[in-house]
């Protein structure tokens, strides 16, 4: 299935609301986003170009968060969730999704606990679980749901 109901706008607005993660980087629009190592999602992320960075409204927090607490080798989160996978330009997003940004990896290294400077950080969100992998994708496209 093929979005219908999202326009391309071009370009990144910058009162979206969901700029935290988001620059300039090497003289383009860039996303930022890390991901466990344990997490199956990393496996799409090393194997593909291309990846999303997909922003719901609040109403699919339960949604969400199931996906955040299930693995994808385990269920079949889509189907649980009734999230509806498309395809939109060459990578996967969601049919329910507000905003979509399409972005190709620039960038991918480990976090190291050596760089943090705080060392309280790093035992409490790394010292029983495994470390994020960070990306720097440029952004290529950026859709928004038109109602």
């Amino acid at each position: 299935m093929v979005l219908t109901d999202f326009r391309y706008t071009g370009g990144l607005q910058h009162n979206d609301g969901f700029l935290g993660a988001m620059g300039e980087m090497w003289g383009a629009p860039s996303f930022h986003c890390v991901v466990r190592t344990n997490r199956y999602t990393l496996n799409y992320l090393d194997q593909n170009e291309l990846f999303s960075a997909t922003f719901f409204d609040p109403g699919y927090k339960p949604a969400l968060q199931f996906c955040g607490t299930h693995s994808g080798k385990d269920c079949d989160k889509a189907q649980r969730t009734g999230l509806q996978p498309v395809l939109l330009e060459g990578t996967t997003s969601f049919a329910q999704a507000r905003r979509v940004l399409i972005c190709r990896k620039r960038y991918t290294a480990m976090l190291q606990p050596e760089g943090f400077l705080e060392p309280e950080t790093y035992e409490k969100w790394y010292g029983k679980d495994p470390m994020h992998r960070e990306f720097v994708g440029e952004v290529l496209a950026y859709y928004e749901r038109m109602h």
